[in-house]
């Protein structure tokens, strides 16, 4: 018997400057669009999803979370299947395919966790995004690699600091505005220092 266990892996995400700094002008919804898993390809972590098994995972998420707009998501990765909504930033609005990409639009929330997101990304600070399951696997010994069975279940797309995949950053435009700022792409000596004060600035706001 085959236990299953929490999966959680990341994938390349792009974010949609046109939408952003429309969005920024009206004050409107704050949304970015890129890829959020791929089907059929070994990733860093050394696991494969089959795409029939993302195609039935994202019909239901699309049914059974998108649609009831409760498909919400977490900053940076929580060892549990649970999603715990005093750390949820986002929330998925819609997802497609293209070719064996799963594509997806996500709308950053005015939530605590998700106004720290969204400065982030008006930091130039590369996020990932990475999709949280439980399932099981089994050794793929063609691809030399864990396929991940048929009892995935997909829970939910969370964004992360450190991805697995190579690539799997979400990054801003080093030429974005936003309300008349530039976004400072960081060096990899003051990125983190940008986080402590991008996260302590929020918390300040919110006390």
């Amino acid at each position: 018997m085959i236990n299953k266990k929490l999966l959680m892996d990341c994938m390349s995400f792009e974010i949609s400057r046109d939408v952003i700094n429309e969005a920024m002008k009206k004050n409107g919804p704050f949304l970015v669009k890129g890829t959020l898993q791929r089907a059929d390809a070994k990733n860093q972590n050394g696991r494969i999803y089959p795409k029939h098994i993302l195609e039935r995972e994202a019909k239901n998420y699309e049914q059974h979370f998108i649609r009831e707009r409760r498909a919400l998501g977490e900053l940076d990765h929580p060892e549990s299947s649970i999603v715990n909504l005093k750390n949820v930033s986002h929330t998925v609005t819609r997802m497609f395919w293209e070719g064996d990409d799963l594509m997806g639009e996500v709308e950053v929330l005015p939530t605590p966790s998700g106004n720290i997101l969204k400065e982030l990304f008006a930091s130039g600070i590369r996020l990932g995004i990475s999709s949280r399951g439980m399932g099981s696997v089994r050794k793929n010994v063609h691809e030399s690699a864990d396929e991940v069975q048929d009892d995935f279940e997909l829970i939910a797309f969370d964004f992360v600091s450190n991805p697995s995949t190579k690539g799997a950053f979400l990054s801003p435009d080093s030429d974005m505005s936003l309300n008349e700022g530039v976004i400072v792409k960081p060096t990899e000596t003051n990125k983190w220092e940008i986080v402590e004060n991008v996260i302590r600035d929020i918390l300040c706001e919110i006390k």
